[in-house]
């Protein structure tokens, strides 16, 4: 349905700003029903809703005459979580109400709060704000809530997380009972629904979730990685995609100073953002995103909600979001404004079933592919640098002078080159990724592999029963005894043990490296060499094992924490109590 119903000074400014349609949002607050009451209304990022809850406002701003009154005491007021949401809002609304000659205040942490003062005490139509800088100015006087028609709370479910409860509730209690309450949020937790039922009355539930879910502008994609190698699979799908601008989320701000960390190490660009920055690091990491001084951005779902960059086409999930809707909020950063993006979920193994049912119960349509490898980011380097280097420059006198010395000593082949050599080494080195297969190799049966006519086996104290994986386990091995997974040959899983096989020749450096692993190391897993070539049944899994014990608790990332001590002296590094 077009804008027709609406004010003709909305209307004007939707058709300067180029909007022909209401998204689905849009269209939902302004249904008949939906008039002057309080909403409750579940929809994601990019989906439209800050014009949304502009337009649901423009009944109680605007009135009959569709004119604003002269500015004094706020009549709509949004409460935003973040510095950056709040101006993005405000923004917004300037231009939507730009005709109407609105007046907006915007309260926000990081600001001069004498200047917000005088710009509340002039008068104002609508205020923008984060939840503590408006209870201060409430406190000191300079905000007074008495003529308040419309409250709006943008990402509620995220203000509660970072706990800014009391605020809100204080915020809410000092405006009149009357006023239209309007809850914007991309997740439906208790707490929000607690929070609706005390300052809300009557209030439709609207939800926008499945329509704007999975839209046809961001194509979701899915890898199953070893834990120990989703740090690689990050580095490869930033080589990959050499996005212009690329988002990592993690789940904790350790996570995030550590990958930052790592990118850096490897010569990327790269900025953090986590609860642990001050404003003005956000500022700077933000501007330098804008100014293309860095390209990737690592950060926590609270500390990237509000942050709108129209260069962003990659989304990498490096940890698990806690449910659908934060994936596809999360993912919601990208494919803005008609542009196509990418969103990409790094799935260790032992998680794939429980992300199939995530993405089939969100109606998401992932696709599980490999990580890029080696080979496919070297090919598409060497396209990316024959565009990079055919694209016209200008150059001067100084820059020809130096082209022909150059040419006097070198051929055109060899200072070509020299050019695309310069060009990859700036370009951080991609990552070697766990071979697959290997981890699950079946013995031949035409001897052994070159390499493995002599080995020695080895038993460790876990098997199916406690959720063994050769998929996890090869890594395991390689860093509890410092060899490569080139070196290792079969491994066989059996019910409560599992038993693989080392080159003799590789053996006591092996033994050596186990006995050197640190507590943390050992997980709590046992390893042992074993005397011969173990009785293996047809099909690879070893007959008879180890004493039952019970089932270990999973930890995430990784091997199973072990319940109960094995029954045979081992190589191993005992973690210490209380850890």
């Amino acid at each position: 349905m077009p804008f027709s119903n609406l004010p003709p000074l909305l209307s004007s400014a939707l058709t300067e700003r180029g909007y022909e349609a209401p998204t689905p949002v849009q269209a939902s607050v302004l249904e008949p029903q939906a008039i002057g009451r309080d909403m409750v209304v579940s929809a994601q990022t990019g989906s439209g809703k800050t014009v949304a809850f502009g337009l649901a406002m423009a009944g109680e701003l605007l009135g009959e005459e569709g004119q604003l009154p002269p500015p004094r005491l706020p009549m709509a007021l949004i409460i935003a979580p973040t510095r950056e949401l709040a101006l993005q809002v405000s923004r917004e609304l300037m231009w939507l109400y730009a005709k109407a000659g609105a007046r907006i205040s915007t309260c926000v942490g990081g600001m001069d709060a004498s200047k917000e003062r005088r710009s509340l005490s002039h008068g104002a139509h609508i205020v923008v704000g984060t939840p503590g800088r408006l209870r201060d100015h409430l406190e000191r006087g300079a905000l007074d809530l008495s003529a308040l028609k419309v409250a709006v709370l943008d990402e509620a479910d995220e203000m509660l997380d970072m706990g800014f409860r009391e605020d809100l509730e204080h915020i809410l209690d000092a405006s009149p009972p009357e006023r239209r309450t309007l809850m914007f949020s991309a997740t439906m937790p208790r707490p929000i629904v607690a929070l609706a039922k005390r300052y809300q009355r009557d209030a439709l539930r609207i939800s926008t979730v499945g329509e704007d879910r999975g839209h046809g502008d961001i194509t979701y994609q899915a890898m199953a990685v070893a834990p120990s190698d989703i740090e690689h699979a990050v580095i490869n799908l930033l080589r990959f995609h050499e996005a212009e601008t690329a988002m990592l989320f993690c789940a904790t701000r350790d996570n995030v100073r550590h990958l930052h960390a790592s990118l850096i190490e490897r010569g990327f660009a790269a900025v953090a953002l986590s609860g642990e920055h001050s404003q003005n690091e956000r500022n700077a990491a933000l501007q330098a995103l804008r100014d293309q001084r860095a390209r990737v951005c690592v950060a926590t779902d609270v500390a990237a909600r509000g942050i709108d960059l129209p260069t962003l086409s990659l989304v990498v999930h490096v940890e698990m979001p806690r449910d659908a809707e934060t994936l596809q909020h999360r993912s919601g950063r990208t494919g803005r404004a008609g542009k196509k993006g990418t969103a990409v979920l790094i799935v260790p193994y032992q998680r794939r079933r429980r992300v199939d049912m995530m993405l089939r119960g969100a109606k998401i349509n992932a696709e599980w592919v490999p990580v890029p490898s080696p080979d496919d980011i070297r090919a598409n380097d060497r396209e990316r640098l024959i565009v990079a280097l055919l694209q016209p420059v200008e150059v001067d006198d100084e820059d020809r002078a130096l082209a022909e010395r150059l040419m006097a000593e070198r051929s055109p082949e060899d200072i070509a080159a020299m050019l695309v050599h310069a060009h990859r080494n700036a370009m951080p080195v991609p990552e070697e990724m766990l071979d697959q297969g290997a981890a699950q190799r079946p013995e031949r049966n035409d001897g052994p592999r070159a390499g493995f006519e002599d080995t020695v086996w080895f038993r460790m104290n876990i098997g199916r029963r406690q959720n063994a994986d050769a998929r996890w386990i090869l890594p395991l091995i390689c860093r509890r005894g410092h060899i490569t997974k080139n070196e290792i040959g079969a491994i066989r899983i059996g019910q409560n043990e599992t038993m693989f096989e080392i080159p003799r020749v590789a053996s006591q450096r092996f033994v050596a490296g186990l006995s050197r692993s640190s507590p943390e190391e050992a997980d709590d897993v046992a390893i042992e060499a074993i005397q011969g070539k173990p009785d293996l049944p047809q099909g690879g899994a070893p007959r008879g094992g180890s004493n039952d014990r019970r089932p270990p608790q999973r930890r995430e990332g990784g091997p199973p924490q072990r319940g109960g001590a094995p029954t045979r002296p081992t190589m191993r590094a005992r973690r210490p109590q209380g850890q």
